[in-house]
């Protein structure tokens, strides 16, 4: 079962011109919706199915620095001053706390990867930290691991994705965003080879420029005006507990459970060294471009050949004016991997004894698209003058998305970044 997300009041009918066409209603393109709104810049967001209805809602919630590759740590820098006022720029609670992240080392050669990344951006001034044994059992009392050390960024937190981009979505629209659910994009309309507009199931709109953030959807739009864009998806699997009493409100990462607590007072829950990949045609045709990070993650990843390739199989993949596959599947709905989230539980608990009358109140499951470097893509579309990508973001996009969104809309309008988009540039594939 899907979580539970705030609602908002969307338009039924849109303009027939705008300056900016926004394709997709998750948290990144709400952003980059927000930030156009607030600058006066006339907007449209088209969302095939329902705001945030698939991995925007799903994630975990974390907003981290740690781990995260040197290049892209700026844009979550950027992200957290962004996230520290997003209430106040909203007028809404969207859950965030800058309550810290921990994670844990069971082994010296895990402990050895957060020695080397905190070397890494050691001159990015983080608040970042590695922890001894002892350092973690004051911090998260109650525990019987046995650990070899860990690392904590106080300033890292989360915040709820079921309320974030609802909020989001709500103050674009009060500053003049028109956003539409339940009406997917077919194609581009272009003039003399730049984007002059967008087909889409309820007839056309004219623009200026086109956004696409449209997740792991964003790779068969492209494919469909000729245009690969590398990415592969996968699944992460979560639950819910009811409302307990946790050892810290921090949210912790071992190696196989990972923990936050919730706005109700339950905690969410994944198995952090397991995640379903479902074999698709597109592993044939970019899987080669994975074969470093598949041999540095082969441990976490269990691929199956099922049901997932056959339905993949059969949406097209050319199309011209004709029904899409974005209207076949308005919501991607993977099935929940009750062996992850059982083995996580009792993962946790065997870490927390806290943990072991937890119940699972709530579980799911969502799929992201992976580039892969396990960066996203931010960047015009080389030779599609007027069109715009903001997608890839590898399963990590929520926690950066204020400033993810911001990037992108001065990317379109060609106003200053917020930070030096190169990292994140298409060509780099």
């Amino acid at each position: 079962m899907a979580p539970t997300i705030a609602s908002v009041d969307t338009s039924r009918d849109f303009p027939a011109s705008t300056t900016v066409v926004i394709i997709g209603g998750g948290i990144i393109g709400l952003t980059a919706a927000l930030t156009l709104a607030e600058r006066g810049v006339p907007v449209v967001v088209l969302e095939k199915g329902r705001l945030a209805g698939e991995q925007s809602s799903r994630n975990l919630g974390w907003i981290r620095k740690t781990s995260r590759h040197g290049e892209d740590v700026p844009l979550a820098l950027a992200a957290d001053r962004l996230w520290a006022n997003m209430a106040e720029r909203t007028g809404s609670d969207v859950g965030y706390r800058p309550s810290g992240i921990m994670f844990l080392s069971r082994t010296p050669e895990q402990l050895a990867v957060h020695e080397s990344w905190l070397k890494s951006v050691s001159d990015l001034s983080l608040d970042s930290r590695l922890m001894s044994a002892r350092d973690i059992d004051q911090h998260a009392p109650g525990g019987r691991g046995q650990w070899a050390g860990g690392i904590l960024t106080a300033s890292d937190g989360y915040a709820e994705p079921t309320l974030a981009s609802s909020a989001i979505a709500r103050a674009a629209i009060a500053r003049g965003a028109v956003i539409v659910e339940h009406c997917a994009v077919r194609n581009l309309v272009r003039t003399g080879g730049r984007v002059s507009g967008v087909v889409t199931e309820r007839g056309e709109i004219s623009c200026d420029q086109v956004l696409l953030a449209g997740g792991l959807w964003s790779r068969r739009f492209l494919g469909n005006i000729g245009i690969s864009l590398p990415t592969l998806p996968l699944i992460l699997s979560v639950f819910r507990t009811h409302s307990m009493k946790g050892p810290t409100d921090s949210a912790v990462g071992g190696p196989d459970f990972s923990f936050r607590k919730h706005r109700d007072g339950g905690f969410i829950v994944t198995q952090r060294g397991a995640l379903d990949a479902p074999l698709t045609f597109d592993h044939l045709l970019v899987g080669s471009k994975y074969l470093s990070s598949l041999r540095s993650q082969w441990g976490l990843l269990k691929m199956s050949l099922g049901k997932h390739f056959w339905r993949d199989l059969a949406l097209s993949r050319r199309w011209k004016q004709g029904r899409s596959p974005f209207e076949r599947v308005r919501t991607m709905d993977p099935p929940v991997n009750e062996k992850f989230n059982n083995d996580a539980l009792r993962n946790l608990a065997t870490a927390w004894p806290v943990f072991e009358n937890a119940t699972i109140e709530q579980s799911w499951a969502g799929m992201f698209d992976v580039t892969p470097d396990s960066n996203p893509v931010i960047d015009a579309v080389p030779g599609v003058p007027g069109l715009t990508l903001a997608t890839g973001f590898s399963g990590h996009g929520f926690g950066t998305s204020p400033a993810a969104g911001q990037l992108a809309a001065d990317l379109v309008m060609n106003e200053a970044p917020i930070i030096s988009p190169t990292p994140y540039r298409f060509g780099r594939f």
